[in-house]
């Protein structure tokens, strides 16, 4: 059992039971357990996921139009659990919504080609909010 478990860190005892089961080795689970606490096994635990560190700057409101739009997804279903997803822009400024486009798939192609037929109609923003990531990256005409 300390063999299996020095090369195999991430094998719980049921794991090295199999593994022992196939080498000829068979005993009840309980025993199995209570002699892999003996020996002083268990398996590593693994570490958190890193958080971000430090403090947030609140955006800056805007004061002209096109300045910044906000993008964010909306999802809904019908009666009969058949699922729909909202596309909504809007001008933060104004608070005006420039657009809304709702169907049961919105691919990322969908997106592009309803940002490409705003930009014809309004203009090039300053940047692009979505889920409070900003995109100021220059935006394809």
């Amino acid at each position: 059992m300390q063999d299996i478990a020095g090369t195999r860190r991430r094998f719980g005892y049921r794991r090295i039971g199999v593994l022992l089961e196939r080498k000829g080795m068979r005993m009840n689970h309980k025993k199995l357990y209570r002699i892999y606490r003996e020996e002083g096994l268990s398996v590593k635990r693994r570490r958190g996921r890193k958080r971000a560190r430090g403090t947030r700057a609140p955006m800056p409101s805007v004061a002209r139009v096109n300045a910044r739009w906000s993008l964010d997804f909306v999802s809904d279903s019908f009666g009969a659990s058949r699922k729909f997803r909202i596309l909504a822009v809007i001008d933060d400024c104004t608070r005006e919504c420039l657009c809304l486009v709702a169907d049961t798939s919105l691919s990322g192609a969908r997106v592009a080609r309803e940002l490409s037929a705003l930009l014809r109609l309004y203009g090039k923003p300053g940047c692009i909010v979505s889920d409070n990531v900003l995109y100021r990256e220059d935006l394809a005409t």
